[in-house]
């Protein structure tokens, strides 16, 4: 098990020593098809070249560019989207509005198929869920660019704020989200949604009801980072598909799962009881002070 949490940095596992690992490193260059060569994740002038964490002995994708490896989401979501032998190309970062013109946020990648004379003839979305990190990944980062070869092999164990991959921040806060103002209109659409997500993320959500791809709204397109150790190197590889109607999904997601009602009232009581014993009167007027008022 690896004793630091950096995966990959610009591209490449941080014992990867070669001269292109090392000419990556020494220029923030993304080789994963950023909008620019170089990498500008958190800061365009000091990116946080991490592209993704252990946890345990695999990598977990936490960047959503790193997705972009041969374009593979793009082809395998266009496999969803459209027939087979459709022309189609991609478009990064498109502004979607609701009804009164406010922004409902930019969709990653919009797959647009095209006729003979250049015409959208339909189009379908494909959004990129990379998993947020818990802690402070900076640190060791910095700590380990500072001297690539004398840190490849360093210790972070024990650190205060080791970083980890926070599943439960990134369905709630950004793939919820997603589903519920993207998604919502571009089902309202009769549009086709496809969603890259990391395999070890897609384990951590509810189960979800599955149906054929054709009759589908929602293609998961699961990938994992799987390790070349000849090279050095992780290749994206694809983990497995799968298909689900828009809201049933939407509502795996959101809906929370109810624990028992007990576990909460002895919560309650025993932070009432710690109230009382310390004197406090109750924060708001009880049934019996209202009366006497």
């Amino acid at each position: 098990m690896p004793e630091q949490p950096l995966a990959e940095v610009f591209g490449f596992p941080i014992d990867n020593l070669t001269p292109v690992a090392e000419y990556h490193r020494e220029n923030y260059l993304c080789p994963y098809n950023n909008r620019v060569p170089n990498c500008t994740k958190d800061k365009a002038n000091d990116p946080l070249g991490v592209c993704s964490v252990y946890e345990g002995d695999h990598a977990v994708i936490t960047c959503p560019v790193r997705f972009r490896q041969n374009w593979m989401i793009a082809t395998d979501a266009a496999s969803f989207l459209f027939p087979r032998g459709r022309r189609w190309t991609s478009l990064a970062e498109v502004r979607l509005e609701d009804k009164d013109g406010r922004s409902a946020g930019n969709i990653d990648v919009v797959l647009v198929a095209y006729d003979d004379k250049g015409q959208v003839i339909d189009f379908g979305a494909l959004e990129v869920q990379a998993v947020y990190i818990s802690g402070n990944v900076r640190r060791p980062f910095e700590y380990y660019m500072e001297d690539p070869e004398g840190r490849c092999g360093m210790q972070w164990t024990g650190q205060l704020n080791y970083p980890r991959p926070d599943y439960l921040s990134s369905s709630r806060k950004r793939l919820a989200p997603q589903l519920i103002h993207k998604g919502g209109i571009l089902h309202t659409w009769g549009k086709k949604l496809a969603v890259a997500a990391d395999r070890h993320f897609f384990a951590s959500l509810p189960s979800l009801p599955e149906t054929e791809q054709e009759q589908a709204d929602i293609a998961w397109l699961v990938y994992d980072l799987a390790l070349d150790s000849r090279e050095n190197r992780y290749n994206l590889i694809m983990h497995r598909h799968t298909y689900t109607f828009f809201e049933p999904a939407l509502e795996s997601i959101t809906k929370a799962e109810a624990g028992p009602v007990e576990e909460f009232l002895r919560q309650l009581q025993t932070k009432l009881d710690e109230k009382l014993d310390a004197g406090y009167p109750p924060d708001t007027p009880t049934l019996f002070d209202l009366i006497e008022e």
